[in-house]
């Protein structure tokens, strides 16, 4: 039997309440009619006995307390799914909005997902390229894996989500089989727009879906849209065998519209005015990525978000820092000094490139290699230490040359094109050449027998590299 609720108790901002409701669920869709016979939808948020609390989707601007009428649907919000997913652009709440029309749903599925049994996790191993030096060397990004980029306000981060989008592949995957699921929460209009003429630009929209939810969108369709992109991501990976990798940007937002809302309920706040539940909440969603035993594809996340004044304590990092498998910290002095990407090498790490790098994976000396350059660049910080202190002039002749590494490193290492695509052949040459400035006694993080097949190579690569920028000058004398 179908009922339709007429009128309304109370409004309260999103929200609309209701008395005297019957077999109710919690998380279930409500259609809302209005006075003008317009439709809106909304879900049930909150329950007391037979009261009820409706977060209204498309806000409550013109609802009736008298006339309007509310009809329980009798099941969660849920999002169609079909193959033709792919290429298409939804709104925050999963509605298309590229003009290509509905989709025709082979499925449709709970948009908060069902749980992955922890007995049938695959623990992740395979490595994911996406062709900036510094993520595929030092914090190597692995399929299943959760790695969050924390940035801060007005950095590049935009910029180096395109760049991953557009370049990210996995070893013995087909472009059959592997596909983006891109998700903006509070994007300005612009920015927006960049997104989706940088994936059609770069020919890569066909294998992207996006969901954009502006900034001027209602808070209810922000919290609404990563449960929508992990919906599709799971639905490619676990039923349709495809590899999927999940970016979503920003993720700050997405927390402060979860604050909103739940001010709005009338919870009690916790740390920065955050709910007391923001951890789970967060967990909810980061926990979605991985993979399943007797499945083929996968669901691998890069969660990106903006650090309120750069501080990494700030609750949305920091338990971020807690669910997921590492992170990438972007600088904003290196972004000041023009380095893009502007990655903090130091504070950034990945807990799972252990298992998914080496011989089988990337190359035998990745790990010795990566090891290295990060030891070698902490001492860079030290010498830099030091001679703010002493004077430059002061410094022995080892930390002169590790200052002069550090130039070489974030000159030619972290800094990259946007454009720039590196195998992960020629970042790991790379490093060794960089290294190869250094004396080999300096290099105490890897073994004589690697020593004796790379960097033996490329110190050989370098000075013969020396000798012919030296000739080209003296011919240029001449």
């Amino acid at each position: 039997m179908i009922l339709d609720y007429i009128g309304v108790k109370e409004i309260n901002g999103s929200l609309i309440v209701l008395d005297d409701v019957e077999n109710a669920s919690f998380e279930e869709v409500v259609d809302i009619r209005m006075d003008d016979g317009t439709m809106r939808q909304g879900r049930i948020v909150q329950m007391e006995g037979n009261r009820v609390v409706v977060q209204v989707f498309e806000g409550t601007r013109g609802i009736s307390l008298n006339n309007t009428r509310t009809r329980l649907l009798g099941h969660p919000m849920e999002m169609p799914l079909s193959p033709e997913i792919l290429g298409r652009v939804f709104d925050g709440a999963g509605r298309p909005i590229d003009g290509l029309g509905d989709i025709f749903p082979v499925k449709r599925a709970n948009i908060n997902g069902t749980p992955i049994n922890p007995v049938s996790r695959v623990y992740p191993k395979n490595y994911i390229n996406t062709g900036i030096s510094t993520i595929d060397v030092l914090m190597t990004l692995i399929r299943g894996q959760k790695l969050p980029i924390f940035s801060g306000s007005g950095m590049k981060h935009n910029e180096l989500a395109v760049q991953i989008a557009r370049q990210a592949k996995i070893k013995d995957a087909t472009e059959d089989n592997f596909a983006i699921v891109f998700a903006a929460m509070g994007a300005k209009n612009d920015v927006a727009e960049y997104f989706r003429r940088s994936f059609d630009e770069s020919g890569v929209l066909q294998k992207v879906v996006m969901f954009l939810n502006l900034s001027n969108d209602p808070i209810i369709e922000r919290i609404l849209t990563p449960r929508c992109a992990l919906t599709v991501a799971e639905y490619l990976a676990f039923e349709l065998g495809m590899h999927i990798l999940v970016i979503m940007t920003d993720m700050t937002s997405y927390a402060e519209a979860l604050r909103e809302f739940s001010s709005s309920k009338g919870e009690i706040p916790g740390r920065k005015g955050f709910p007391g539940y923001l951890y789970s909440d967060l967990a909810s969603l980061y926990e979605r990525a991985g993979m399943v035993r007797g499945k083929e594809g996968s669901v691998t996340q890069i969660p990106i978000l903006t650090m309120p004044n750069d501080d990494v304590t700030h609750p949305v990092p920091d338990l971020t820092g807690y669910i997921t498998e590492g992170q990438i910290v972007l600088d904003r002095a290196l972004d000041n000094s023009g380095v893009y990407p502007p990655v903090s090498v130091l504070p950034s790490l990945s807990r799972l490139m252990k298992d998914g790098i080496g011989a089988g994976y990337t190359r035998e000396d990745h790990s010795a290699l990566s090891n290295q350059l990060f030891a070698s660049y902490a001492k860079v910080m030290d010498a830099r230490s030091l001679a703010s202190v002493i004077g430059e002039e002061e410094l022995s002749p080892n930390d002169k040359k590790y200052l002069e590494f550090g130039k070489l490193f974030e000159k030619h290492y972290v800094n990259q094109g946007f454009n720039e695509n590196r195998s992960i052949e020629q970042s790991l040459d790379l490093g060794w050449r960089l290294l190869a400035t250094l004396p080999r006694e300096e290099l105490d993080r890897v073994d004589d027998a690697i020593l004796d097949q790379y960097y033996e190579k490329a110190k050989q690569q370098t000075e013969a590299e020396n000798e012919r920028k030296a000739k080209q000058a003296e011919e240029a004398k001449k």
